[in-house]
């Protein structure tokens, strides 16, 4: 019988019995080795994908009915991902914002409001209620004419009639749909004079 198998043992264990320093280089190698082999492995292993959430491509203002190119899906990291966020751009498409969104902002349930768009020659402008004790009185769906103070004092001015409220923001602030024609006289009347409903 050989007795080579013996020998070859003590042979691969030689180097451990070798000066200090010749078995220190040894092992410093054989970690080196290690760690680059760990490296390797990390860098092909499958990494974990994020959640995927719906962000604003751009700034978008408050009443805005979210067209899909207005809209980009973002991963991010499971941790971070908000309650409630939106996770395809179907599902926001269409549906109005209920408050402004910074670019990069991600969307969630509570900022949309209405399950489907507009009509084509509407729009939704925002109306700070001058008493806002008529706020509560106001719900998702409910026709109103929207007034102001005409140029005489106590002469009132209807801005738009059958409007409907799509939403009631803390504020408070309403989210009103018009046609589009009035949406714009509406909102330059917001800014500068008090702005009331009236229910239909």
């Amino acid at each position: 019988m050989s007795d080579d198998p013996p020998r070859r043992v003590p042979r691969l264990l030689a180097p451990l019995g070798a000066p200090g320093w010749r078995r220190t280089a040894l092992l410093r190698r054989a970690g080196a080795g290690l760690l680059t082999v760990l490296a390797l492995a990390l860098a092909l292993a499958p990494q974990a994908r994020g959640t995927p959430v719906v962000v604003a491509a751009s700034d978008l203002a408050a009443g805005s009915t979210l067209a899909a190119d207005a809209l980009v899906v973002r991963e991010w990291p499971r941790e971070l991902v908000p309650a409630g966020a939106v996770p395809a751009v179907a599902d926001a498409a269409g549906r109005v914002l209920v408050g402004a969104a910074r670019a990069g902002e991600p969307l969630t349930d509570a900022r949309l409001t209405g399950d489907s768009a507009l009509p084509g020659d509407a729009a939704a402008v925002p109306v700070r209620l001058a008493d806002p004790d008529v706020a509560p009185l106001l719900v998702a769906g409910r026709r109103v004419d929207v007034v102001t103070l005409g140029e005489r004092a106590g002469e009132p001015l209807v801005l738009a009639s059958d409007a409907e409220v799509v939403t009631v923001l803390p504020g408070p602030l309403v989210l009103v749909a018009m046609p589009r024609g009035l949406a714009t006289r509406v909102a330059a009347a917001a800014l500068s004079d008090q702005v009331a409903v009236t229910l239909r």
